[in-house]
């Protein structure tokens, strides 16, 4: 195996764990403990990661510290651990049951300890590398070119204990999760990330197997080497399951929010024009559509939910304006239409917005629009969709003979 292909993995994990923790970054400020504990995981592994890549190691070793890369990498992925751990804790909540399960207690037990542990581990890795751990030069790579050093092996073996726990911890309750997860894709993930654990497990022990046998039995510098190489591989490859199993449950999410988005981005015509036709109609004045649709004060759903009532109001406002003929004019204008209900509404809103502009509102308010079944927003949405859709299309012109054709029917 080349270095150049173990470097390239070793940004391509990196940068997929870099990936996850932006996108749970709300998490931080909006979620709550337990949400804050993954999204700690996945950053403080993005980092230990980031600090195994070349770029980053090489730019580390300015800093006149040898092999200050490595302690830096070991204190992320202890800070990362004690957050899975945290973060496995907090998933079961307040139990109703009046006994709690051994599996459950032990969980928060090891999550409480991992803190003070934490504390102590670091402290006791710091002073080992500055003390035990032979420095004489930078290191291309930190185990294998401290190999059959016992101070880099006890050093070492402080560091995987952590991940030692951890690794059975998490694999033991994300494998018994996923029998009893409610969805495929929280069972498929839960279960690849139970894989990924477990696969940790072994990288561990294996670690701490050659990092020893490498004091008591001599092992070759090539040797030494592939067996590095092949474990760095090994714990890649199982961020990268990690990540994977991560994405998979919130998949669904992610497409229920890009449709959502898009669905604000098909309104925003109509609702543009409604809501600067009648100044108070929406909570915020209207802008451009890229900076309606990037704007952080709410939630798309939120937001989604605001611009139907925003057009229904609007709607209503716009029947004070309208000739008594206008809809009837824009049912047989769209007869022929291939969506012709949305159609005539479309023509309706169009003509009356002109009318609006040019006229005062009247004493009286002219017959509703014709009553739809909906039974959520999302449905209302939906409606509203294909309304704007054909409102986009529709010309200043063809809205003012709309309206000269309803003036006709009412004489």
């Amino acid at each position: 195996m080349t270095d150049g292909i173990l470097d390239s993995f070793r940004y391509l994990t990196a940068a997929v764990m870099t990936l996850i923790a932006i996108w749970r970054f709300p998490a931080v400020r909006y979620g709550d403990a337990h949400r804050r504990a993954l999204w700690g995981g996945y950053a403080g592994f993005a980092v230990a990661l980031w600090l195994y890549t070349p770029a980053v190691m090489l730019a580390v070793d300015r800093i006149p510290v040898v092999d200050l890369s490595a302690l830096l990498r070991h204190f992320a992925s202890t800070a990362a651990i004690i957050a899975a751990l945290t973060y496995v804790a907090t998933s079961y909540g307040k139990s109703s049951e009046k006994v709690t399960p051994r599996h459950v207690k032990v969980s928060r037990w090891i999550a409480r300890a991992s803190y003070r542990a934490g504390a102590i581990g670091v402290t006791l890795l710091t002073i080992l590398f500055f003390t035990v751990v032979d420095r004489p030069r930078q290191s291309d790579d930190f185990l294998s070119d401290h190999a059959g050093e016992w101070g880099a092996a006890a050093y070492m073996t402080v560091f995987y204990f952590f991940p030692l726990v951890t690794t059975a911890v998490c694999g033991y309750q994300w494998s018994r999760a996923s029998r009893q997860a409610e969805t495929t894709s929280m069972r498929i993930g839960l279960r690849l990330m139970g894989i990924s654990m477990w696969m940790g497990l072994v990288h561990t022990l294996a670690r701490i197997v050659i990092v020893w046998s490498a004091v008591l039995f001599p092992l070759s510098d090539s040797t030494m080497v592939t067996l590095v190489d092949l474990t760095a591989m090994w714990m890649n490859l199982l961020f990268l399951i990690v990540a994977a199993g991560a994405s998979i449950p919130t998949t669904s999410t992610a497409a229920a929010r890009w449709k959502t988005f898009k669905t604000l981005y098909l309104l925003y015509p109509l609702w543009f024009d409604l809501v600067k036709a009648f100044p108070g109609t929406s909570l915020y004045p209207p802008a451009s559509r890229p900076t309606e649709l990037l704007q952080g004060r709410a939630s798309t759903d939120v937001r989604l939910d605001r611009w139907t009532q925003d057009i229904g109001d609007a709607c209503e406002k716009l029947r004070y304006y309208a000739p008594d003929g206008l809809l009837w004019a824009a049912e047989d204008m769209t007869e022929s239409h291939a969506d012709a209900e949305p159609a005539a509404e479309a023509y309706w809103i169009a003509a009356a917005l002109q009318a609006a502009s040019a006229a005062k509102p009247s004493r009286y308010a002219t017959g509703p629009l014709h009553a739809k079944p909906f039974v959520d927003t999302n449905s209302e949405a939906a409606w509203l969709t294909r309304v704007s859709k054909v409102y986009a299309q529709i010309t200043p012109t063809e809205a003012q003979n709309l309206l000269r054709v309803s003036a006709e029917l009412e004489d």
